[in-house]
Protein backbone atom coordinates (compact mmCIF):
# COMPACT_ATOMS: atom_id res chain seq x y z
CA UNK A 1 0.00 0.00 0.00
CA UNK A 2 1.67 3.52 -0.74
CA UNK A 3 1.18 5.71 1.86
CA UNK A 4 0.61 9.95 1.43
CA UNK A 5 3.45 11.19 3.24
CA UNK A 6 2.35 13.94 5.90
CA UNK A 7 4.38 16.86 5.04
CA UNK A 8 5.24 16.81 1.10
CA UNK A 9 7.87 18.91 -0.52
CA UNK A 10 6.15 20.21 -3.03
CA UNK A 11 3.41 21.80 -1.20
CA UNK A 12 5.71 22.81 2.17
CA UNK A 13 8.08 24.88 -0.15
CA UNK A 14 4.67 26.55 -1.57
CA UNK A 15 3.29 27.69 1.36
CA UNK A 16 6.72 28.63 2.45
CA UNK A 17 6.05 31.20 -0.82
CA UNK A 18 3.17 31.76 0.19
CA UNK A 19 3.98 33.19 4.11
CA UNK A 20 2.18 29.92 5.16
CA UNK A 21 2.10 27.84 7.64
CA UNK A 22 4.04 24.59 6.50
CA UNK A 23 2.53 22.82 10.22
CA UNK A 24 -0.80 23.42 9.12
CA UNK A 25 -0.60 21.08 6.00
CA UNK A 26 0.88 17.48 8.35
CA UNK A 27 -1.75 18.04 11.09
CA UNK A 28 -4.83 17.93 7.71
CA UNK A 29 -2.96 14.92 6.46
CA UNK A 30 -2.78 13.73 9.91
CA UNK A 31 -6.45 14.22 9.80
CA UNK A 32 -7.72 13.02 6.80
CA UNK A 33 -5.40 9.95 7.46
CA UNK A 34 -7.52 8.90 10.55
CA UNK A 35 -10.76 9.42 9.21
CA UNK A 36 -10.10 6.96 6.30
CA UNK A 37 -8.67 4.52 9.38
CA UNK A 38 -11.86 5.22 11.32
CA UNK A 39 -13.80 4.59 7.72
CA UNK A 40 -12.68 1.50 7.39
CA UNK A 41 -13.02 0.49 10.83
CA UNK A 42 -16.66 1.20 10.79
CA UNK A 43 -17.18 -0.81 7.30
CA UNK A 44 -15.19 -4.09 9.10
CA UNK A 45 -17.49 -3.79 11.94
CA UNK A 46 -20.96 -3.42 10.12
CA UNK A 47 -20.08 -6.47 7.96
CA UNK A 48 -19.29 -8.60 11.49
CA UNK A 49 -22.64 -7.56 12.97
CA UNK A 50 -24.33 -8.41 9.03
CA UNK A 51 -22.82 -11.86 9.52
CA UNK A 52 -23.23 -12.37 13.35
CA UNK A 53 -27.23 -11.47 12.61
CA UNK A 54 -27.44 -13.97 10.27
CA UNK A 55 -26.15 -16.59 11.33
CA UNK A 56 -28.43 -15.54 15.01
CA UNK A 57 -31.59 -15.63 12.76
CA UNK A 58 -30.81 -18.83 11.13
CA UNK A 59 -30.46 -20.47 14.54
CA UNK A 60 -34.02 -18.77 15.47
CA UNK A 61 -35.13 -20.10 12.18
CA UNK A 62 -34.06 -24.12 12.84
CA UNK A 63 -35.27 -23.74 16.82
CA UNK A 64 -38.45 -22.08 15.64
CA UNK A 65 -38.95 -24.90 12.69
CA UNK A 66 -38.04 -27.86 15.94
CA UNK A 67 -40.45 -26.61 18.37
CA UNK A 68 -42.94 -26.02 15.64
CA UNK A 69 -42.17 -30.03 14.69
CA UNK A 70 -42.53 -31.18 17.88
CA UNK A 71 -45.87 -29.53 19.20
CA UNK A 72 -47.14 -30.95 16.01
CA UNK A 73 -45.96 -34.57 16.95
CA UNK A 74 -47.40 -37.31 19.57
CA UNK A 75 -45.60 -37.60 22.15
CA UNK A 76 -43.80 -40.41 22.89
CA UNK A 77 -40.87 -41.82 25.39
CA UNK A 78 -37.28 -41.15 24.13
CA UNK A 79 -35.61 -44.13 22.86
CA UNK A 80 -31.84 -45.04 23.17
CA UNK A 81 -30.39 -45.45 19.38
CA UNK A 82 -27.21 -46.71 20.25
CA UNK A 83 -27.32 -50.62 19.44
CA UNK A 84 -26.23 -53.84 21.29
CA UNK A 85 -27.99 -55.45 24.50
CA UNK A 86 -29.26 -53.84 28.15
CA UNK A 87 -26.58 -54.82 31.01
CA UNK A 88 -28.15 -57.31 33.05
CA UNK A 89 -26.75 -56.87 36.40
CA UNK A 90 -28.45 -59.75 38.64
CA UNK A 91 -27.78 -63.19 38.77
CA UNK A 92 -29.92 -65.60 36.73
CA UNK A 93 -32.18 -67.70 37.54
CA UNK A 94 -32.33 -71.69 38.23
CA UNK A 95 -35.23 -73.78 37.13
CA UNK A 96 -35.91 -77.50 36.82
CA UNK A 97 -36.31 -78.96 33.65
CA UNK A 98 -40.17 -77.63 33.78
CA UNK A 99 -39.17 -74.11 34.27
CA UNK A 100 -40.26 -74.19 38.27
CA UNK A 101 -37.88 -71.88 40.41
CA UNK A 102 -35.30 -73.34 42.26
CA UNK A 103 -32.96 -70.32 42.59
CA UNK A 104 -33.92 -66.69 41.90
CA UNK A 105 -33.12 -63.20 43.61
CA UNK A 106 -34.53 -60.68 46.04
CA UNK A 107 -34.27 -57.51 46.79
CA UNK A 108 -33.14 -56.63 50.02
CA UNK A 109 -31.07 -54.60 52.55
CA UNK A 110 -27.87 -54.60 54.56
CA UNK A 111 -27.60 -52.84 58.17
CA UNK A 112 -24.01 -51.26 58.52
CA UNK A 113 -23.30 -48.23 61.29
CA UNK A 114 -21.23 -44.83 60.66
CA UNK A 115 -20.30 -43.87 64.47
CA UNK A 116 -19.06 -40.81 63.86
CA UNK A 117 -22.71 -40.19 63.30
CA UNK A 118 -24.36 -42.15 65.79
CA UNK A 119 -26.07 -40.31 68.56
CA UNK A 120 -26.49 -42.55 71.29
CA UNK A 121 -24.45 -45.99 70.98
CA UNK A 122 -26.07 -47.23 73.71
CA UNK A 123 -29.42 -47.55 73.13
CA UNK A 124 -28.13 -48.26 69.85
CA UNK A 125 -26.41 -51.21 71.02
CA UNK A 126 -28.95 -52.40 73.18
CA UNK A 127 -32.22 -52.60 71.00
CA UNK A 128 -29.94 -54.10 68.16
CA UNK A 129 -29.59 -56.93 70.24
CA UNK A 130 -32.95 -56.59 71.07
CA UNK A 131 -34.05 -56.88 67.43
CA UNK A 132 -31.43 -59.74 66.50
CA UNK A 133 -30.83 -62.29 68.35
CA UNK A 134 -27.28 -63.18 67.61
CA UNK A 135 -25.91 -59.77 68.38
CA UNK A 136 -24.82 -59.26 71.49
CA UNK A 137 -25.09 -55.66 72.97
CA UNK A 138 -21.87 -55.35 74.95
CA UNK A 139 -20.06 -56.50 72.37
CA UNK A 140 -21.56 -54.01 70.16
CA UNK A 141 -21.28 -51.08 72.40
CA UNK A 142 -17.71 -51.70 72.79
CA UNK A 143 -17.52 -51.94 68.92
CA UNK A 144 -19.59 -48.53 68.88
CA UNK A 145 -17.00 -46.99 70.86
CA UNK A 146 -13.98 -48.21 70.37
CA UNK A 147 -13.01 -45.76 67.67
CA UNK A 148 -13.67 -47.61 64.60
CA UNK A 149 -15.82 -45.33 62.02
CA UNK A 150 -17.49 -48.03 60.03
CA UNK A 151 -18.93 -51.51 60.78
CA UNK A 152 -21.45 -54.18 58.93
CA UNK A 153 -23.67 -54.94 61.58
CA UNK A 154 -26.01 -57.61 59.21
CA UNK A 155 -25.37 -58.67 55.10
CA UNK A 156 -29.32 -59.03 54.90
CA UNK A 157 -32.28 -57.97 56.87
CA UNK A 158 -36.12 -58.74 56.32
CA UNK A 159 -38.54 -55.64 55.72
CA UNK A 160 -39.36 -56.00 59.76
CA UNK A 161 -36.28 -55.83 60.71
CA UNK A 162 -35.87 -53.08 58.46
CA UNK A 163 -38.63 -50.63 60.46
CA UNK A 164 -37.82 -52.00 63.86
CA UNK A 165 -34.10 -50.38 63.22
CA UNK A 166 -35.41 -47.55 61.47
CA UNK A 167 -37.63 -46.95 64.28
CA UNK A 168 -34.32 -46.73 66.91
CA UNK A 169 -34.04 -43.17 65.38
CA UNK A 170 -30.03 -43.24 65.37
CA UNK A 171 -28.75 -41.12 62.28
CA UNK A 172 -25.34 -43.38 62.26
CA UNK A 173 -27.58 -46.83 61.53
CA UNK A 174 -28.10 -46.92 57.36
CA UNK A 175 -29.24 -49.19 54.68
CA UNK A 176 -27.72 -49.96 51.71
CA UNK A 177 -29.50 -52.32 48.74
CA UNK A 178 -28.98 -55.81 48.42
CA UNK A 179 -29.87 -58.53 46.07
CA UNK A 180 -29.67 -61.65 48.33
CA UNK A 181 -29.89 -65.43 46.74
CA UNK A 182 -32.86 -67.17 47.37
CA UNK A 183 -33.87 -70.67 47.66
CA UNK A 184 -37.95 -70.88 47.59
CA UNK A 185 -37.68 -74.35 48.50
CA UNK A 186 -35.69 -74.47 51.14
CA UNK A 187 -33.98 -78.13 51.59
CA UNK A 188 -35.10 -79.50 48.01
CA UNK A 189 -32.39 -80.17 45.63
CA UNK A 190 -29.69 -78.44 48.52
CA UNK A 191 -26.82 -80.52 47.35
CA UNK A 192 -27.24 -80.12 43.96
CA UNK A 193 -27.72 -76.26 44.04
CA UNK A 194 -25.56 -76.12 46.62
CA UNK A 195 -25.45 -71.99 47.45
CA UNK A 196 -24.49 -68.37 47.45
CA UNK A 197 -22.57 -65.94 49.41
CA UNK A 198 -21.32 -62.58 48.60
CA UNK A 199 -18.19 -61.43 47.06
CA UNK A 200 -16.67 -58.24 46.91
CA UNK A 201 -19.33 -55.61 48.69
CA UNK A 202 -19.67 -51.94 49.49
CA UNK A 203 -22.35 -50.26 51.17
CA UNK A 204 -24.43 -49.62 47.74
CA UNK A 205 -24.17 -52.93 46.25
CA UNK A 206 -22.53 -56.45 46.47
CA UNK A 207 -22.05 -59.50 44.14
CA UNK A 208 -23.61 -62.67 44.47
CA UNK A 209 -21.02 -65.72 43.88
CA UNK A 210 -21.66 -69.65 44.26
CA UNK A 211 -20.08 -71.74 47.07
CA UNK A 212 -20.79 -75.19 45.73
CA UNK A 213 -22.60 -77.24 43.93
CA UNK A 214 -24.07 -76.16 40.23
CA UNK A 215 -24.32 -72.62 41.31
CA UNK A 216 -20.04 -72.68 41.94
CA UNK A 217 -19.95 -74.80 38.38
CA UNK A 218 -22.56 -72.30 36.39
CA UNK A 219 -20.70 -69.17 38.37
CA UNK A 220 -19.88 -67.54 35.42
CA UNK A 221 -22.65 -68.03 33.22
CA UNK A 222 -25.19 -66.97 36.19
CA UNK A 223 -23.15 -63.66 36.52
CA UNK A 224 -22.91 -63.14 32.42
CA UNK A 225 -24.29 -60.27 31.61
CA UNK A 226 -24.38 -61.21 27.72
CA UNK A 227 -26.77 -64.00 28.78
CA UNK A 228 -29.04 -61.22 29.69
CA UNK A 229 -30.82 -62.94 31.96
CA UNK A 230 -31.47 -66.46 30.54
CA UNK A 231 -32.19 -69.33 33.02
CA UNK A 232 -29.81 -71.87 33.95
CA UNK A 233 -32.28 -75.03 33.17
CA UNK A 234 -31.30 -78.28 34.91
CA UNK A 235 -32.59 -81.68 34.36
CA UNK A 236 -33.97 -81.95 37.55
CA UNK A 237 -37.83 -82.53 38.15
CA UNK A 238 -38.86 -80.33 40.92
CA UNK A 239 -41.67 -83.15 41.95
CA UNK A 240 -39.92 -85.95 41.96
CA UNK A 241 -37.14 -84.59 43.71
CA UNK A 242 -38.81 -83.67 46.67
CA UNK A 243 -41.01 -86.88 46.45
CA UNK A 244 -37.92 -88.77 46.27
CA UNK A 245 -36.51 -86.95 49.21
CA UNK A 246 -39.63 -87.61 51.52
CA UNK A 247 -39.75 -91.56 50.73
CA UNK A 248 -35.98 -91.69 51.24
CA UNK A 249 -35.99 -89.57 54.87
CA UNK A 250 -38.91 -92.15 56.09
CA UNK A 251 -37.07 -94.94 54.79
CA UNK A 252 -33.55 -93.80 56.63
CA UNK A 253 -35.49 -92.94 59.77
CA UNK A 254 -37.23 -96.20 59.37
CA UNK A 255 -34.43 -98.21 58.89
CA UNK A 256 -32.31 -96.62 61.06
CA UNK A 257 -29.85 -95.34 58.75
CA UNK A 258 -26.92 -92.53 59.42
CA UNK A 259 -27.23 -91.63 55.71
CA UNK A 260 -29.13 -92.43 52.42
CA UNK A 261 -28.65 -91.36 48.63
CA UNK A 262 -30.94 -91.95 46.33
CA UNK A 263 -30.30 -91.33 41.98
CA UNK A 264 -33.06 -91.15 39.50
CA UNK A 265 -31.71 -90.82 36.01
CA UNK A 266 -32.64 -90.96 32.50
CA UNK A 267 -31.18 -94.17 30.83
CA UNK A 268 -31.20 -92.93 27.38
CA UNK A 269 -30.05 -89.40 27.76
CA UNK A 270 -28.33 -89.95 31.38
CA UNK A 271 -29.98 -86.29 32.69
CA UNK A 272 -30.30 -87.05 36.62
CA UNK A 273 -33.87 -86.38 37.37
CA UNK A 274 -33.49 -85.90 41.13
CA UNK A 275 -30.41 -86.54 43.32
CA UNK A 276 -30.98 -86.92 46.99
CA UNK A 277 -27.97 -86.58 49.59
CA UNK A 278 -29.29 -87.30 53.68
CA UNK A 279 -28.66 -85.80 56.05
CA UNK A 280 -29.50 -82.34 53.86
CA UNK A 281 -29.24 -78.72 54.78
CA UNK A 282 -31.21 -75.40 53.94
CA UNK A 283 -28.99 -73.53 51.40
CA UNK A 284 -31.02 -70.52 52.61
CA UNK A 285 -28.75 -70.93 55.57
CA UNK A 286 -26.07 -73.37 54.62
CA UNK A 287 -24.12 -74.57 57.47
CA UNK A 288 -20.12 -74.21 57.96
CA UNK A 289 -17.83 -76.65 56.71
CA UNK A 290 -16.42 -79.06 59.54
CA UNK A 291 -12.79 -77.96 60.49
CA UNK A 292 -12.65 -81.43 63.03
CA UNK A 293 -13.86 -84.85 62.56
CA UNK A 294 -14.54 -86.96 59.48
CA UNK A 295 -16.28 -85.16 56.46
CA UNK A 296 -18.61 -87.34 55.46
CA UNK A 297 -20.69 -86.84 58.36
CA UNK A 298 -21.74 -83.24 57.18
CA UNK A 299 -24.59 -82.31 56.14
CA UNK A 300 -22.38 -80.36 53.42
CA UNK A 301 -21.13 -84.09 52.16
CA UNK A 302 -23.28 -85.34 48.79
CA UNK A 303 -23.10 -89.15 49.49
CA UNK A 304 -24.32 -89.47 45.77
CA UNK A 305 -21.69 -87.77 43.94
CA UNK A 306 -18.30 -87.35 46.98
CA UNK A 307 -19.50 -90.43 48.44
CA UNK A 308 -17.28 -93.74 47.58
CA UNK A 309 -17.46 -96.73 48.79
CA UNK A 310 -17.34 -100.46 48.18
CA UNK A 311 -20.81 -101.34 46.90
CA UNK A 312 -20.90 -104.99 47.17
CA UNK A 313 -23.31 -107.14 44.83
CA UNK A 314 -24.82 -104.70 42.28
CA UNK A 315 -21.66 -104.93 40.31
CA UNK A 316 -22.10 -108.78 39.31
CA UNK A 317 -24.33 -107.88 36.48
CA UNK A 318 -21.31 -106.25 34.70
CA UNK A 319 -19.18 -109.38 35.40
CA UNK A 320 -21.77 -111.91 34.13
CA UNK A 321 -22.86 -109.28 31.26
CA UNK A 322 -19.07 -108.97 30.03
CA UNK A 323 -18.64 -112.85 30.18
CA UNK A 324 -21.76 -113.16 27.76
CA UNK A 325 -20.53 -109.73 25.82
CA UNK A 326 -16.81 -112.49 25.07
CA UNK A 327 -18.57 -115.67 24.21
CA UNK A 328 -17.41 -116.99 27.37
CA UNK A 329 -20.91 -117.66 28.86
CA UNK A 330 -24.48 -117.81 28.25
CA UNK A 331 -27.52 -117.05 30.41
CA UNK A 332 -28.19 -120.76 30.94
CA UNK A 333 -23.80 -121.62 31.08
CA UNK A 334 -23.83 -123.47 34.46
CA UNK A 335 -21.38 -122.06 36.76
CA UNK A 336 -19.15 -123.85 39.37
CA UNK A 337 -20.37 -122.71 42.80
CA UNK A 338 -18.92 -124.99 45.37
CA UNK A 339 -17.32 -123.54 47.81
CA UNK A 340 -15.54 -121.85 49.72
CA UNK A 341 -13.34 -120.63 46.58
CA UNK A 342 -9.78 -120.75 47.72
CA UNK A 343 -7.15 -118.42 46.35
CA UNK A 344 -4.08 -118.02 48.52
CA UNK A 345 -4.77 -116.87 51.88
CA UNK A 346 -8.04 -116.35 50.72
CA UNK A 347 -11.26 -117.87 50.83
CA UNK A 348 -14.39 -116.77 48.94
CA UNK A 349 -17.65 -117.69 50.42
CA UNK A 350 -21.67 -117.12 49.71
CA UNK A 351 -23.95 -116.02 51.93
CA UNK A 352 -25.60 -119.43 51.82
CA UNK A 353 -25.14 -122.72 50.45
CA UNK A 354 -26.09 -122.59 46.76
CA UNK A 355 -24.95 -126.21 45.84
CA UNK A 356 -22.67 -127.27 43.05
CA UNK A 357 -23.14 -125.19 40.39
CA UNK A 358 -26.19 -122.45 39.01
CA UNK A 359 -26.62 -120.76 35.98
CA UNK A 360 -24.82 -118.10 34.85
CA UNK A 361 -28.69 -116.14 35.57
CA UNK A 362 -29.26 -117.67 38.68
CA UNK A 363 -25.71 -116.39 39.70
CA UNK A 364 -27.14 -113.17 39.66
CA UNK A 365 -30.84 -113.97 41.52
CA UNK A 366 -29.33 -115.80 44.38
CA UNK A 367 -26.14 -113.21 43.88
CA UNK A 368 -23.48 -115.98 44.46
CA UNK A 369 -20.03 -114.66 44.93
CA UNK A 370 -17.97 -117.54 43.87
CA UNK A 371 -20.29 -118.26 40.91
CA UNK A 372 -19.02 -114.58 39.75
CA UNK A 373 -15.77 -114.75 40.91
CA UNK A 374 -15.45 -117.72 38.47
CA UNK A 375 -16.66 -115.59 35.69
CA UNK A 376 -14.52 -113.15 36.44
CA UNK A 377 -11.45 -115.48 36.41
CA UNK A 378 -12.20 -116.16 32.74
CA UNK A 379 -12.37 -112.85 32.07
CA UNK A 380 -9.13 -111.66 33.50
CA UNK A 381 -7.52 -108.54 34.84
CA UNK A 382 -7.00 -106.37 31.73
CA UNK A 383 -10.07 -107.14 30.51
CA UNK A 384 -11.86 -106.45 33.36
CA UNK A 385 -9.92 -103.33 34.10
CA UNK A 386 -10.75 -102.53 30.21
CA UNK A 387 -14.66 -102.84 30.55
CA UNK A 388 -15.13 -100.84 33.49
CA UNK A 389 -12.99 -98.17 32.25
CA UNK A 390 -15.43 -98.16 29.39
CA UNK A 391 -18.50 -97.19 31.82
CA UNK A 392 -17.11 -94.81 33.68
CA UNK A 393 -15.78 -96.39 36.76
CA UNK A 394 -12.22 -95.27 37.40
CA UNK A 395 -12.28 -91.68 36.75
CA UNK A 396 -14.54 -89.17 38.96
CA UNK A 397 -17.78 -88.35 37.13
CA UNK A 398 -17.85 -85.78 34.51
CA UNK A 399 -21.45 -84.29 36.47
CA UNK A 400 -21.94 -80.56 36.49
CA UNK A 401 -20.84 -79.88 40.36
CA UNK A 402 -17.65 -78.57 41.59
CA UNK A 403 -18.01 -81.65 44.38
CA UNK A 404 -17.58 -84.38 41.28
CA UNK A 405 -13.70 -84.04 40.77
CA UNK A 406 -13.36 -85.31 44.41
CA UNK A 407 -15.93 -88.17 44.09
CA UNK A 408 -12.79 -90.18 42.24
CA UNK A 409 -12.81 -93.90 42.80
CA UNK A 410 -10.62 -96.13 44.71
CA UNK A 411 -8.84 -98.79 43.23
CA UNK A 412 -6.10 -101.46 44.05
CA UNK A 413 -3.05 -100.24 43.38
CA UNK A 414 -2.23 -103.89 41.64
CA UNK A 415 -4.87 -105.37 39.81
CA UNK A 416 -4.08 -108.76 40.96
CA UNK A 417 -6.28 -111.69 40.12
CA UNK A 418 -7.78 -111.76 43.50
CA UNK A 419 -8.59 -108.00 43.21
CA UNK A 420 -10.19 -109.43 39.75
CA UNK A 421 -12.03 -111.76 41.54
CA UNK A 422 -13.54 -109.59 44.64
CA UNK A 423 -14.20 -106.27 42.01
CA UNK A 424 -16.51 -108.92 40.50
CA UNK A 425 -18.69 -109.32 43.32
CA UNK A 426 -17.96 -105.33 44.65
CA UNK A 427 -15.39 -105.32 46.66
CA UNK A 428 -12.04 -103.81 45.74
CA UNK A 429 -13.41 -100.97 43.88
CA UNK A 430 -15.23 -97.90 45.10
CA UNK A 431 -17.24 -95.89 43.41
CA UNK A 432 -19.81 -93.13 43.90
CA UNK A 433 -23.72 -93.71 43.57
CA UNK A 434 -23.62 -91.47 40.19
CA UNK A 435 -20.60 -93.76 38.83
CA UNK A 436 -23.17 -96.89 39.39
CA UNK A 437 -26.42 -94.96 37.89
CA UNK A 438 -24.35 -94.33 35.06
CA UNK A 439 -23.13 -97.52 34.33
CA UNK A 440 -26.21 -99.50 34.64
CA UNK A 441 -27.54 -97.21 32.42
CA UNK A 442 -25.35 -97.80 29.86
CA UNK A 443 -25.30 -101.37 30.26
CA UNK A 444 -29.27 -101.86 30.41
CA UNK A 445 -30.41 -99.14 27.26
CA UNK A 446 -29.58 -101.02 24.68
CA UNK A 447 -26.07 -101.15 25.41
CA UNK A 448 -24.42 -97.32 24.47
CA UNK A 449 -22.70 -95.13 26.95
CA UNK A 450 -24.16 -92.49 27.86
CA UNK A 451 -22.68 -89.44 30.85
CA UNK A 452 -24.67 -88.65 34.02
CA UNK A 453 -25.28 -84.70 33.70
CA UNK A 454 -27.58 -81.97 35.35
CA UNK A 455 -28.35 -80.34 32.51
CA UNK A 456 -31.62 -80.80 30.57
CA UNK A 457 -31.13 -82.67 26.84
CA UNK A 458 -32.80 -83.04 23.75
CA UNK A 459 -33.28 -86.81 23.14
CA UNK A 460 -30.69 -89.18 23.80
CA UNK A 461 -27.18 -88.68 24.28
CA UNK A 462 -25.87 -92.34 23.05
CA UNK A 463 -22.14 -92.93 22.98
CA UNK A 464 -19.91 -95.43 21.77
CA UNK A 465 -21.56 -98.78 22.29
CA UNK A 466 -20.49 -100.84 25.45
CA UNK A 467 -22.23 -104.06 24.80
CA UNK A 468 -24.51 -105.72 22.17
CA UNK A 469 -28.38 -105.31 21.95
CA UNK A 470 -29.02 -108.82 23.06
CA UNK A 471 -26.55 -109.10 26.04
CA UNK A 472 -28.55 -105.39 27.58
CA UNK A 473 -31.38 -107.40 26.57
CA UNK A 474 -30.19 -110.68 28.63
CA UNK A 475 -29.21 -108.58 31.54
CA UNK A 476 -32.34 -106.78 32.10
CA UNK A 477 -33.62 -110.03 32.08
CA UNK A 478 -31.77 -111.58 34.95
CA UNK A 479 -32.43 -108.42 37.02
CA UNK A 480 -35.92 -108.78 36.78
CA UNK A 481 -35.68 -112.32 38.01
CA UNK A 482 -33.67 -111.19 41.01
CA UNK A 483 -36.88 -108.73 41.76
CA UNK A 484 -39.20 -111.44 40.91
CA UNK A 485 -37.77 -114.82 42.51
CA UNK A 486 -34.07 -113.27 44.24
CA UNK A 487 -32.96 -111.29 46.71
CA UNK A 488 -35.36 -108.23 45.55
CA UNK A 489 -38.36 -109.35 46.21
CA UNK A 490 -39.49 -106.80 48.22
CA UNK A 491 -38.69 -104.47 45.41
CA UNK A 492 -41.66 -105.49 42.79
CA UNK A 493 -43.90 -102.83 42.28
CA UNK A 494 -47.26 -103.77 40.63
CA UNK A 495 -47.53 -102.02 37.38
CA UNK A 496 -44.04 -101.21 36.63
CA UNK A 497 -41.48 -104.69 35.78
CA UNK A 498 -38.79 -103.60 38.17
CA UNK A 499 -35.87 -105.26 37.80
CA UNK A 500 -32.44 -104.46 40.16
CA UNK A 501 -29.64 -105.84 42.08
CA UNK A 502 -28.83 -105.78 45.81
CA UNK A 503 -25.79 -105.18 47.36
CA UNK A 504 -24.57 -105.41 50.95
CA UNK A 505 -20.81 -104.31 51.51
CA UNK A 506 -19.06 -104.20 55.09
CA UNK A 507 -17.69 -100.92 55.76
CA UNK A 508 -13.80 -100.83 55.83
CA UNK A 509 -12.58 -99.78 59.35
CA UNK A 510 -10.10 -96.69 59.24
CA UNK A 511 -7.94 -98.53 61.07
CA UNK A 512 -8.09 -101.90 58.29
CA UNK A 513 -10.26 -104.64 58.40
CA UNK A 514 -14.17 -104.71 58.09
CA UNK A 515 -17.02 -103.76 60.57
CA UNK A 516 -18.97 -107.01 61.51
CA UNK A 517 -21.79 -105.31 61.74
CA UNK A 518 -21.96 -101.50 59.96
CA UNK A 519 -22.61 -102.19 56.51
CA UNK A 520 -23.91 -100.06 52.77
CA UNK A 521 -26.60 -101.93 51.54
CA UNK A 522 -27.51 -101.17 48.15
CA UNK A 523 -30.48 -101.59 45.48
CA UNK A 524 -29.43 -100.90 41.59
CA UNK A 525 -32.84 -100.87 39.89
CA UNK A 526 -34.38 -100.48 36.34
CA UNK A 527 -38.03 -99.96 35.57
CA UNK A 528 -39.85 -101.17 33.19
CA UNK A 529 -37.29 -103.87 32.90
CA UNK A 530 -38.70 -104.81 29.75
CA UNK A 531 -38.28 -101.03 27.78
CA UNK A 532 -36.00 -99.60 30.15
CA UNK A 533 -36.63 -95.47 30.97
CA UNK A 534 -34.90 -94.79 34.48
CA UNK A 535 -32.32 -96.56 36.76
CA UNK A 536 -32.77 -96.16 40.48
CA UNK A 537 -29.72 -95.96 42.69
CA UNK A 538 -30.62 -96.39 46.56
CA UNK A 539 -27.77 -96.48 49.42
CA UNK A 540 -28.31 -96.41 53.12
CA UNK A 541 -25.24 -95.99 55.20
CA UNK A 542 -25.36 -98.37 58.37
CA UNK A 543 -29.41 -99.44 58.50
CA UNK A 544 -30.43 -102.15 60.54
CA UNK A 545 -34.04 -102.96 61.22
CA UNK A 546 -35.20 -105.93 63.19
CA UNK A 547 -37.61 -108.32 61.52
CA UNK A 548 -38.77 -112.20 61.75
CA UNK A 549 -36.53 -111.85 64.96
CA UNK A 550 -33.21 -110.98 63.71
CA UNK A 551 -31.42 -107.86 63.24
CA UNK A 552 -31.29 -107.39 59.46
CA UNK A 553 -28.91 -105.20 57.34
CA UNK A 554 -28.90 -106.82 54.19
CA UNK A 555 -30.20 -104.86 51.07
CA UNK A 556 -32.64 -106.76 50.19
CA UNK A 557 -34.51 -105.99 53.96
CA UNK A 558 -33.52 -102.57 54.12
CA UNK A 559 -32.85 -100.68 50.36
CA UNK A 560 -35.40 -102.84 48.35
CA UNK A 561 -38.47 -102.20 50.35
CA UNK A 562 -37.28 -98.25 50.17
CA UNK A 563 -36.69 -97.97 46.60
CA UNK A 564 -40.22 -99.90 45.94
CA UNK A 565 -41.64 -97.02 47.74
CA UNK A 566 -40.01 -95.04 46.06
CA UNK A 567 -40.88 -96.33 42.45
CA UNK A 568 -44.34 -96.70 43.44
CA UNK A 569 -44.92 -92.52 44.35
CA UNK A 570 -42.15 -90.83 41.30
CA UNK A 571 -43.31 -93.24 38.80
CA UNK A 572 -46.77 -91.65 38.04
CA UNK A 573 -45.10 -88.12 38.37
CA UNK A 574 -42.91 -89.06 35.81
CA UNK A 575 -45.93 -89.69 33.41
CA UNK A 576 -45.62 -93.61 33.72
CA UNK A 577 -48.84 -95.56 33.47
CA UNK A 578 -48.89 -98.93 35.11
CA UNK A 579 -49.06 -101.75 32.81
CA UNK A 580 -51.84 -103.59 34.65
CA UNK A 581 -53.56 -106.60 33.43
CA UNK A 582 -56.80 -106.63 32.31
CA UNK A 583 -58.71 -109.41 34.29
CA UNK A 584 -60.30 -112.23 32.54
CA UNK A 585 -64.19 -112.39 33.31
CA UNK A 586 -65.35 -115.26 35.17
CA UNK A 587 -68.91 -116.45 35.56
CA UNK A 588 -72.03 -116.76 33.01
CA UNK A 589 -71.57 -113.19 30.46
CA UNK A 590 -74.54 -112.24 28.80
CA UNK A 591 -73.75 -111.45 25.02
CA UNK A 592 -76.16 -110.55 22.22
CA UNK A 593 -76.88 -113.13 19.54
Amino acid sequence: MIRTPLRPLARILKAREQGQNPDAIEAENIRLRHEEVRDQDRLRAEGRLLVMGLAFFCAFVVVGARMGMLAGTVPEEPTAQASGSPIIGQRADIIDRNGRVLATNLDTHSLYAQIPDMIDPQKAATELAEIFDELDAEELYADFTGGRKFLWIRREISPEQMQAVHDIGDPGLLFGPREMRLYPNGSVAAHILGGATYGREGVNSAEVIGVAGVEKYFDDFLRDPANEGAPLELSLDLTVQAASERVLAGGMTLMSAKGASSVLMDVHTGEIISMVSLPDFDPNNRPRVLTSGDQSDSPLFNRAVQGVYELGSVFKIFTVAQGIELGLINANTMIDTAGPLQWGRFRIRDFSNYGPELSATDVIVKSSNIGTARVALQIGANRQRDFLETLGFLEPTPVEMVEAPTGRPLLPPNWSEISTMTISYGHGLSSSPVHLAAGYSSLLNGGYRVEPTLLRQDGPQYGERIVSEQVSTTSRDMLRAVVSRGTASFGDVEGYAVGGKTGTADKPRPTGGYYDDKTISTFATVFPADDPKYVLILTLDEPSIEALGEQRRTAGWTAVPVAAEMIRRVAPLLGMRPDVETATPVGVTLTSN
